[in-house]
């Protein structure tokens, strides 16, 4: 069902005109707008899994899988009906594909330091390498970040036909479906064991979108390796069989967070383009992020709420950071200004909340989302946290209504309806009852939220931070480990070191030594194990 376009009942009284907030500027808010004839967003790694599947199957040049991690045992097709003829694990199910295709190149990408418990990043099991060999299949350890920074982008290139670009890495603890059942029995770890519920999104495009994005990966590729993959011949349809496309002909700007390092410029597209699309906002700013400590977009949030007739805030964060040092730095800071945007709600419109099962259990929201008004939608690897904004490599993709498009007002439906589908999904509605519930509400996202709320899952609950120790509200305001730039990286580490407790330090400590040590051994392994074949 399409969703209701609604008009914003304030807008007479302001004489302003139906018009879109023209956020989208390439060089300033996004690097390139490109046009895709479809692009899809896809909530949730079941459906997203399946889908990468179906493209990699019909792939005949190159693949590129660029990502934080990634974990060659992950099993893509969990519904029971996968053909047993096809590799189900993604490592094997590319060694098929390049073993019954000798033209086909594949590129795997990953952070070179994803498999350890790191701070900052939530946990992912580390996998063996002996599965790399053979000459047409390439993989490579992510080093070309400044210390302290990580490869963050989350991007994969099918032909430069199709590419997938959002917050869902191909690895552990990823996989779950929109329902997000309490004991869903294919939830797993790649070991066996049952994880907990996941919530996630990513988006498919084709036509020149999709030979950006290659462009992009490739551009990754040869800064992290030195090389360059050669691009794909004349584009071919990849599309996955089945994957409804949610927006048509439509131009998509790609977003990017670079940091300044060994001659590569410094770009923080990223944060111009949060900054914008706030600053844009009149009626509802609907954001979906792992963290919440990014001080400059909180101050703009603040002042948007200070208002009188400022937008609407729903803000849907996971209950906890994964991780005790996560929830150290992160939950820190999102404590402090979670405090700070709630003083500035003297009109009552934030709502900060986070999503449970049916049988209460917390649901890890790892989706990177923002929504304004009907006129602008962003997907892609960034959170809201200071890191993502200049620290990490990231990469969004956003669409804008623009008044001269003669398919604007399809435009503005899709938006609705990806904004309207995941709300839905976290009150435990379905789309229609919601869209119901928001028109009698005037369109107010708060009003439908309040309405909606149950006091058993699913559903969304008020999240209240814990109380700060004077240590933990320093260790916020000062950004320690969760630094605007780089260069802030060492600095801000010795101070969260002697802001933590001291058990705590020497664990700290200990990571790093581990994680220096055994990032140089992966490095030189890495080399050494230079296109051999994944199994």
């Amino acid at each position: 069902m399409a969703a209701k376009t609604l008009t914003d009942p304030e807008q007479s009284k302001r004489g302003e005109p139906d018009r879109a907030s023209q956020v989208l500027m390439p060089g300033t808010t996004c690097w390139r707008l490109a046009h895709a004839d479809r692009m899809a967003v896809i909530i949730d790694a079941a459906d997203y899994f399946l889908h990468l599947k179906a493209a990699i199957l019909r792939a005949r040049h190159s693949i590129l899988l660029v990502g934080w991690d990634f974990d060659a045992r992950i099993q893509l097709d969990r519904s029971g009906s996968a053909p047993a003829s096809v590799p189900n694990k993604i490592g094997q199910l590319l060694n098929y594909a390049a073993r019954r295709n000798p033209a086909l190149r594949v590129y795997v990408l990953r952070w070179d330091l994803a498999f350890l418990k790191m701070p900052f990043r939530g946990t992912t099991p580390f996998f063996l390498l002996e599965w790399l060999g053979g000459h047409r299949l390439h993989f490579h350890l992510d080093q070309h970040h400044p210390p302290g920074g990580c490869h963050h982008q989350k991007i994969a290139v099918i032909d430069d036909a199709v590419a997938f670009c959002g917050g869902i890495d191909v690895t552990g603890g990823r996989w779950d479906t929109s329902a997000h059942r309490d004991d869903d029995p294919a939830r797993l770890w790649p070991n066996g064991t049952p994880h907990g519920p996941w919530h996630d999104v990513t988006t498919a495009v084709d036509g020149e979108a999709a030979r950006a994005l290659g462009d992009l990966a490739r551009n990754r590729w040869f800064a992290a390796s030195g090389w360059r993959p050669d691009p794909p011949h004349p584009e071919r349809d990849c599309w996955p069989e089945g994957l409804e496309a949610t927006f048509q002909n439509v131009d998509v700007a790609i977003a990017r967070t670079q940091p300044a390092y060994r001659g590569q410029p410094e770009v923080r597209e990223i944060e111009a383009l949060y900054l914008a699309a706030i600053a844009s906002a009149r009626r509802s700013i609907y954001l979906e992020s792992q963290y919440f400590s990014a001080h400059r977009i909180s101050e703009a949030l603040a002042q948007r709420l200070a208002e009188p007739d400022g937008p609407e805030v729903v803000i849907i964060n996971p209950d906890r950071a994964r991780g005790w040092l996560e929830e150290e730095v992160m939950g820190a800071g999102r404590a402090l200004l979670l405090g700070r945007l709630r003083e500035a709600d003297r009109h009552g419109r934030l709502r900060f909340c986070t999503p449970v099962t049916a049988g209460s259990a917390a649901i890890y929201v790892h989706a990177k989302v923002l929504v304004v008004d009907d006129t602008l939608l962003r997907i892609g690897s960034s959170n809201i946290n200071n890191r993502s904004m200049g620290v990490d490599t990231e990469c969004d993709l956003a669409v804008e209504v623009r008044p001269e498009d003669a398919r604007a007002s399809d435009v503005r439906a899709g938006i609705l309806r990806v904004r309207d589908s995941l709300l839905a999904e976290h009150l435990g509605v379905g789309c229609d009852e919601f869209q119901a519930v928001l028109q009698a509400a005037g369109g107010s996202l708060i009003r439908a939220l309040d309405q909606l709320a149950r006091p058993s899952g699913p559903t969304l609950v008020p999240f209240h931070p814990p109380k700060l120790s004077e240590a933990e509200r320093e260790l916020a305001e000062t950004h320690a480990l969760d630094p605007h730039h780089p260069e802030a990286m060492a600095e801000t580490f010795v101070r969260a070191l002697r802001l933590l407790p001291p058990i705590r330090v020497a664990i700290a400590a200990a990571l790093v030594a581990v994680g220096a040590g055994v990032a140089a051994w992966r490095w030189q392994r890495a080399g050494r194990r230079r296109g051999q074949r994944i199994g």
